[in-house]
């Protein structure tokens, strides 16, 4: 099978990344276009994963309609050489408007309900759509759910190991540190969202650095008197220092859940949070907790940092949510490799999916 797969995000790299070499074991070829996008080709290149890229995108409206033309014809120019079975994604447009011109079937990926612009660009021409079962929103007949979360694909035990080695070099090892992630909202999805205000993030890291190490995570530029925190590490091993952080406070949903998933108490202000069905899911696991105002969650931070065995209970809290979900990439495995039949499975016998724990 030949199967081109789009890559938006350093996340996507994640979600697919075992998926690829998994894949490519049992002999089908990939063709992977992706977008220019913080450290998006980097991690590619790690992982040795081949990519044609497709350039930055634009923040402004106008820039957007070009960027999404240019987009979709670099797909359909790579493409109709490549000449795939299937297109990839979680939740492109590129992919799936090319898919259409190809004539070839689009399958995505998506986590985001409130995406509504995304959802506009891109499920008109999308076969069939796979979300965690806690997505609020229904795509009807082409809607797919499993369960679990998108982070399960590359943070599974299986899959994931940490690098106390790593942790060793910077010296954090053993050591009480905590890790934050500021996010630039510059995304379409983001627009009219907010987080932390300079004031709050101020606050916040004044309060934690009398407690330990503080490390920035952040999309955009900071403000200078933050920048001695911020992490220069490789962007590679940032799962591991995730994993050992006293506590991960974020902007960024992504790592929000990344965090609760691998044992670490995780504290988000995000005023789109509440729209989501996985921070609902994976909250009532005890690792995540979602606020729309700084002021609430500084309050969560401060209650939390007072529990002793804090880290103890997390990791049990981990633990619980790995036992509750399947095992995502060798479910995708699976059903890419027997599709469309897999659907016709799935749609009948939706716990088909628990063959896969």
């Amino acid at each position: 099978m030949k199967i081109l797969i789009d890559i938006g995000h350093p996340a996507h790299v994640h979600y697919f990344r075992n998926f690829i070499k998994l894949m490519e074991k049992k002999g089908h070829q990939f063709l992977i276009t992706a977008r220019e996008k913080e450290f998006t080709h980097y991690l590619l290149k790690k992982h040795g994963i081949e990519y044609v890229s497709r350039g930055k995108g634009s923040k402004s409206t106008i820039g957007k309609i070009f960027y999404l033309l240019k987009g979709d014809y670099t797909l359909f120019k790579y493409g109709f050489k490549f000449k795939p079975d299937l297109l990839l994604s979680f939740g492109s447009s590129y992919a799936a408007q090319a898919s259409k011109l190809l004539g070839v079937p689009h399958i995505a990926f998506d986590d985001t309900e409130h995406a509504k612009f995304e959802h506009m660009m891109y499920v008109p021409f999308t076969k069939c759509i796979i979300t965690p079962d806690s997505f609020k929103k229904s795509f009807g007949n082409k809607h797919i759910r499993f369960t679990g979360t998108m982070d399960i694909a590359y943070l599974h035990p299986e899959y994931f190991k940490p690098d106390i080695q790593y942790l060793e070099e910077l010296q954090l090892k053993n050591k009480t540190y905590f890790l934050l992630r500021f996010v630039n909202w510059g995304a379409s999805h983001d627009i009219g969202q907010t987080g932390f205000s300079d004031k709050g993030k101020r606050e916040l890291i004044n309060y934690l650095s009398q407690l330990g190490e503080v490390i920035i995570s952040s999309e955009g530029n900071l403000p200078d008197e933050f920048s001695k925190y911020l992490y220069k590490g490789d962007p590679y091993q940032i799962h591991t220092i995730l994993q050992y952080a006293h506590l991960f406070v974020s902007e960024s949903g992504s790592m929000a859940t990344e965090a609760a998933i691998l044992g670490t108490p995780s504290v988000m202000v995000n005023s789109s949070a509440k729209y989501f069905g996985v921070f609902e899911y994976i909250s009532k696991f005890g690792n995540l907790f979602y606020f729309d105002d700084e002021n609430q969650a500084i309050e969560k931070i401060d209650s939390l940092l007072k529990i002793n065995n804090l880290r103890e209970i997390s990791n049990r809290n981990s633990q619980e949510y790995i036992s509750n979900t399947i095992n995502l990439t060798d479910y995708m495995v699976w059903f890419i490799e027997n599709y469309p039949q897999s659907f016709d499975i799935m749609r009948n016998n939706p716990d088909y999916q628990f063959n896969y724990k």
